[in-house]
C-alpha cells in the first residue's frame, strides 16, 4: 500500500489544475436556476443551476453572485419585469471557481437580459395562439385587439353593483375606494371586495379563485374590477398565464382591468377591458353613470322642448280656428248681408226640401221675415 496522501495535499493539487485550466477564462451558459437565495443587505445571491432532460436532471451546480455583480440581478428584474427565482431559463457570463473548502461553483459575472425578453415575448406570443386556437370565442381582429365573450358583453346603462378583486390594504384598493366614494357627483356603488394577493408567482391562480366566486356568487354583479396600485413591474408575469386569461376571456361579467402598468399589456389585458390604473378604472366608472345622467337630462329637455312646441302649435291654432269659426258664424254672415233660410226652426241648405205653398223664415242681420212660396225657379247662372 503506498503511502496515502493529506487531504490537502490533493485539494491544492485540484485547485492547481482548475487553476491551470481555467485562469482567466469566461463563459457564456444558458441553463434553469433553482434553490435562488438572495441576500440583499449583503448584496449575495447563492443559487444552482441545473439542465434537464425532461423532468431529470442531468446536470448541476452551485453557482454565487458576488456584491460587484448583484446589479445583474437589479438590472434583470428592471428589464425583463419578472422576479429573478427559481424556475427561469437564464443565459449568462461565468467563471469557474474552486475553494479550497467549499469545492466547485461558478460565479456569475453577467446575465443576458435581452435573451429572457424574448424568451418571455416567445411565450406570451405562444399563449395568444394557444388562447385563440384553443378558443373559437377569441379572435384576434385586424387591428391586432382581441374579441372576447367578456369584452364583447355589453355594459348596463348605470353602474352600481362592483366586484373588486385586489390586495387587501393596498394602494390600489385605497385609489379605487376613494375615486368611487369622494366622487363629486354623490353617485353610490354596492362595492363588495374580493381579497387576495395580486402580485407574486402563485398571483394568478388566487386571482382565478376569486373570479370563480364570483361567478358562484348569488350577488348580481354590475362589472367587475380587478386593480392592483404602485409595486413593481416584475410581477407582470402572472397577468399573461393561459388559464386567467382565458377565464377572463370567457368571464360572463365585464371585468375592467387596472393593474399598474403604463407601458405594458398584459394577456389579461387584451381579454378583458384595459385600463392602466385603479384611479382610471374608478373614473370610468363614474363617467360611465355621469354620461347616462346627462342623456337623461338631454332626453328631458328635449321632451319638454318638444311639448313646448305642441302646445305653442296648438294655441296658434286654435286662435286660428277660433277665428275661422267666428268668420262662419250665423251672427258674422248675416252682418255682412246674407240671409238665412229656416224652415221648421232648421235651416235649409238644399232648396229642393223646401216646396211650394210651405212656409219659410228669412233671417236678416235685425229682422226675420215670414213668407209662403208660392213659385221656384232654377237659377242657371
Amino acid at each position: 500500500m503506498t503511502n496515502p496522501q493529506k487531504l490537502s495535499e490533493l485539494i491544492n493539487e485540484i485547485d492547481a489544475t482548475m487553476r491551470m485550466a481555467f485562469a482567466g477564462k469566461t463563459f457564456w451558459i444558458k441553463a434553469e436556476i433553482t434553490d435562488v437565495k438572495k441576500q440583499p443587505d449583503k448584496r449575495w445571491c447563492f443559487l444552482k443551476f441545473i439542465e434537464k432532460n425532461g423532468n431529470i436532471i442531468t446536470a448541476e451546480m452551485k453557482a454565487v453572485f458576488w456584491a460587484n455583480t448583484y446589479s445583474a440581478i437589479e438590472n434583470f428584474e428592471t428589464n425583463t419585469q419578472q422576479i429573478f427565482a427559481s424556475g427561469l431559463e437564464i443565459t449568462c457570463c461565468v467563471r469557474v471557481r474552486f475553494h479550497k473548502r467549499y469545492g466547485l461553483d461558478l460565479e456569475v459575472l453577467d446575465i443576458d437580459y435581452a435573451y429572457a425578453i424574448g424568451k418571455l415575448e416567445l411565450e406570451r406570443k405562444q399563449t395568444l395562439e394557444k388562447l385563440v386556437r384553443e378558443n373559437p370565442s377569441i379572435q384576434l381582429l385586424s387591428s391586432g385587439n382581441y374579441s372576447t365573450i367578456n369584452n364583447r358583453t355589453q355594459l348596463p346603462l348605470v353602474i352600481q353593483n362592483i366586484a373588486l378583486i385586489t390586495a387587501p390594504n393596498s394602494d390600489g384598493q385605497r385609489d379605487f375606494y376613494t375615486v368611487i366614494e369622494k366622487n363629486k357627483y354623490g353617485y353610490a356603488f354596492s362595492i363588495t371586495p374580493f381579497l387576495t394577493t395580486i402580485q407574486g408567482d402563485n398571483s394568478s391562480r388566487l386571482i382565478l379563485q376569486q373570479l370563480q366566486l364570483i361567478q358562484s356568487s348569488k350577488q348580481q354583479f354590475d362589472l367587475v374590477a380587478i386593480v392592483r396600485g404602485g409595486g413593481s413591474d416584475i410581477d407582470f408575469k402572472s397577468f399573461n398565464d393561459y388559464n386567467l386569461a382565458q377565464a377572463i376571456a370567457l368571464f360572463p361579467v365585464p371585468i375592467f382591468t387596472g393593474i399598474g402598468h403604463d407601458r405594458n399589456t398584459s394577456i389579461s389585458d387584451l381579454m378583458a377591458r384595459q385600463h392602466k390604473t385603479p384611479t382610471e378604472v374608478a373614473t370610468y366608472i363614474l363617467d360611465n353613470n355621469m354620461n347616462f345622467e346627462q342623456d337623461l337630462e338631454s332626453l328631458r329637455d328635449r321632451f319638454f322642448d318638444v311639448v313646448d312646441d305642441l302646445i305653442e302649435s296648438a294655441k296658434s291654432n286654435l286662435v286660428h280656428y277660433k277665428q275661422r269659426i267666428k268668420n262662419l258664424s250665423p251672427q258674422t254672415i248675416l252682418q255682412k248681408g246674407f240671409a238665412i233660410v229656416m224652415q221648421n226652426n232648421k235651416i235649409i241648405t238644399n232648396p229642393e226640401d223646401i216646396e211650394l205653398n210651405s212656409e219659410i223664415q228669412t233671417l236678416l242681420r235685425k229682422q226675420i221675415i215670414h213668407s209662403t212660396v208660392t213659385k221656384k225657379t232654377n237659377d242657371e247662372k
